[in-house]
């Protein structure tokens, strides 16, 4: 098994102190920095626009993984980009003209990435994989934080490994939803690449344990 990247999602933590999130993960060796967007339509939840992601750039050296939970992600992928992310990753569900999309985003000097809920099959999403930089895995109902992995999803993540070693494919796979210390040897045995946690992240006591556990390095 690879070790994985870790990217603590600050949809977890205190709103009042982002910036103090944004150093806590720096400070944990997590490498990357997972920001979900929700519009309240495409997921039951209201988040943060790309001002958040602007404020923060300059805070943290992490990679910066937005996660575009809303329909019509295309009107938002420039301000998102100009902003400071990344990664631009939008759902199957909420776009018709996805490989286009895909087009934008890297057009943008970003990379582009793909996600789908648990009700939604790999097979949805086979002839954008040879385009894409990423693949999320949702592991449980997107909208809130701190849910519980669904085990079926974690065929999901064994079966777009598979489709990358066959095709000589690049893309990574990322899976979020109810990751921690307890969950995480399975999703790496599965095959994933990038670990998105948040709960387990900003209440864990010693935070650079935690990534160390979630890597697989600490028992």
């Amino acid at each position: 098994m690879k070790t994985p990247l870790i990217a603590p999602s600050v949809l977890s933590a205190d709103f009042t102190h982002f910036a103090a999130a944004a150093a806590d993960i720096d400070a944990s060796g997590a490498e990357w920095l997972h920001l979900d967007v929700m519009d309240g339509h495409f997921v039951p939840n209201l988040t943060f626009g790309p001002q958040l992601v602007a404020g923060l750039r300059p805070q943290s050296a992490a990679v910066f993984d937005v996660h575009l939970m809303v329909y019509r992600p295309e009107n938002l992928v420039e301000a998102f980009v100009q902003a400071g992310a990344d990664y631009i990753t939008f759902h199957e569900e909420a776009v018709v003209h996805s490989h286009r999309l895909i087009g934008v985003i890297h057009h943008l000097g970003k990379k582009a990435g793909i996600s789908i809920v648990p009700s939604t099959p790999v097979s949805g999403i086979t002839e954008l994989l040879p385009f894409v930089d990423l693949v999320l895995v949702m592991t449980v109902d997107p909208g809130f934080g701190g849910q519980t992995l669904i085990p079926s999803c974690l065929e999901k993540i064994k079966t777009l490994a598979q489709i990358r070693e066959q095709r000589e494919y690049r893309f990574l796979i990322s899976v979020d939803g109810g990751i921690h210390a307890h969950t995480a040897p399975l999703v790496r045995e599965a095959g994933a690449d990038v670990l998105v946690t948040g709960a387990a992240f900003f209440q864990a006591p010693d935070k650079a344990t935690l990534v160390r556990r979630l890597k697989g390095l600490e028992l």
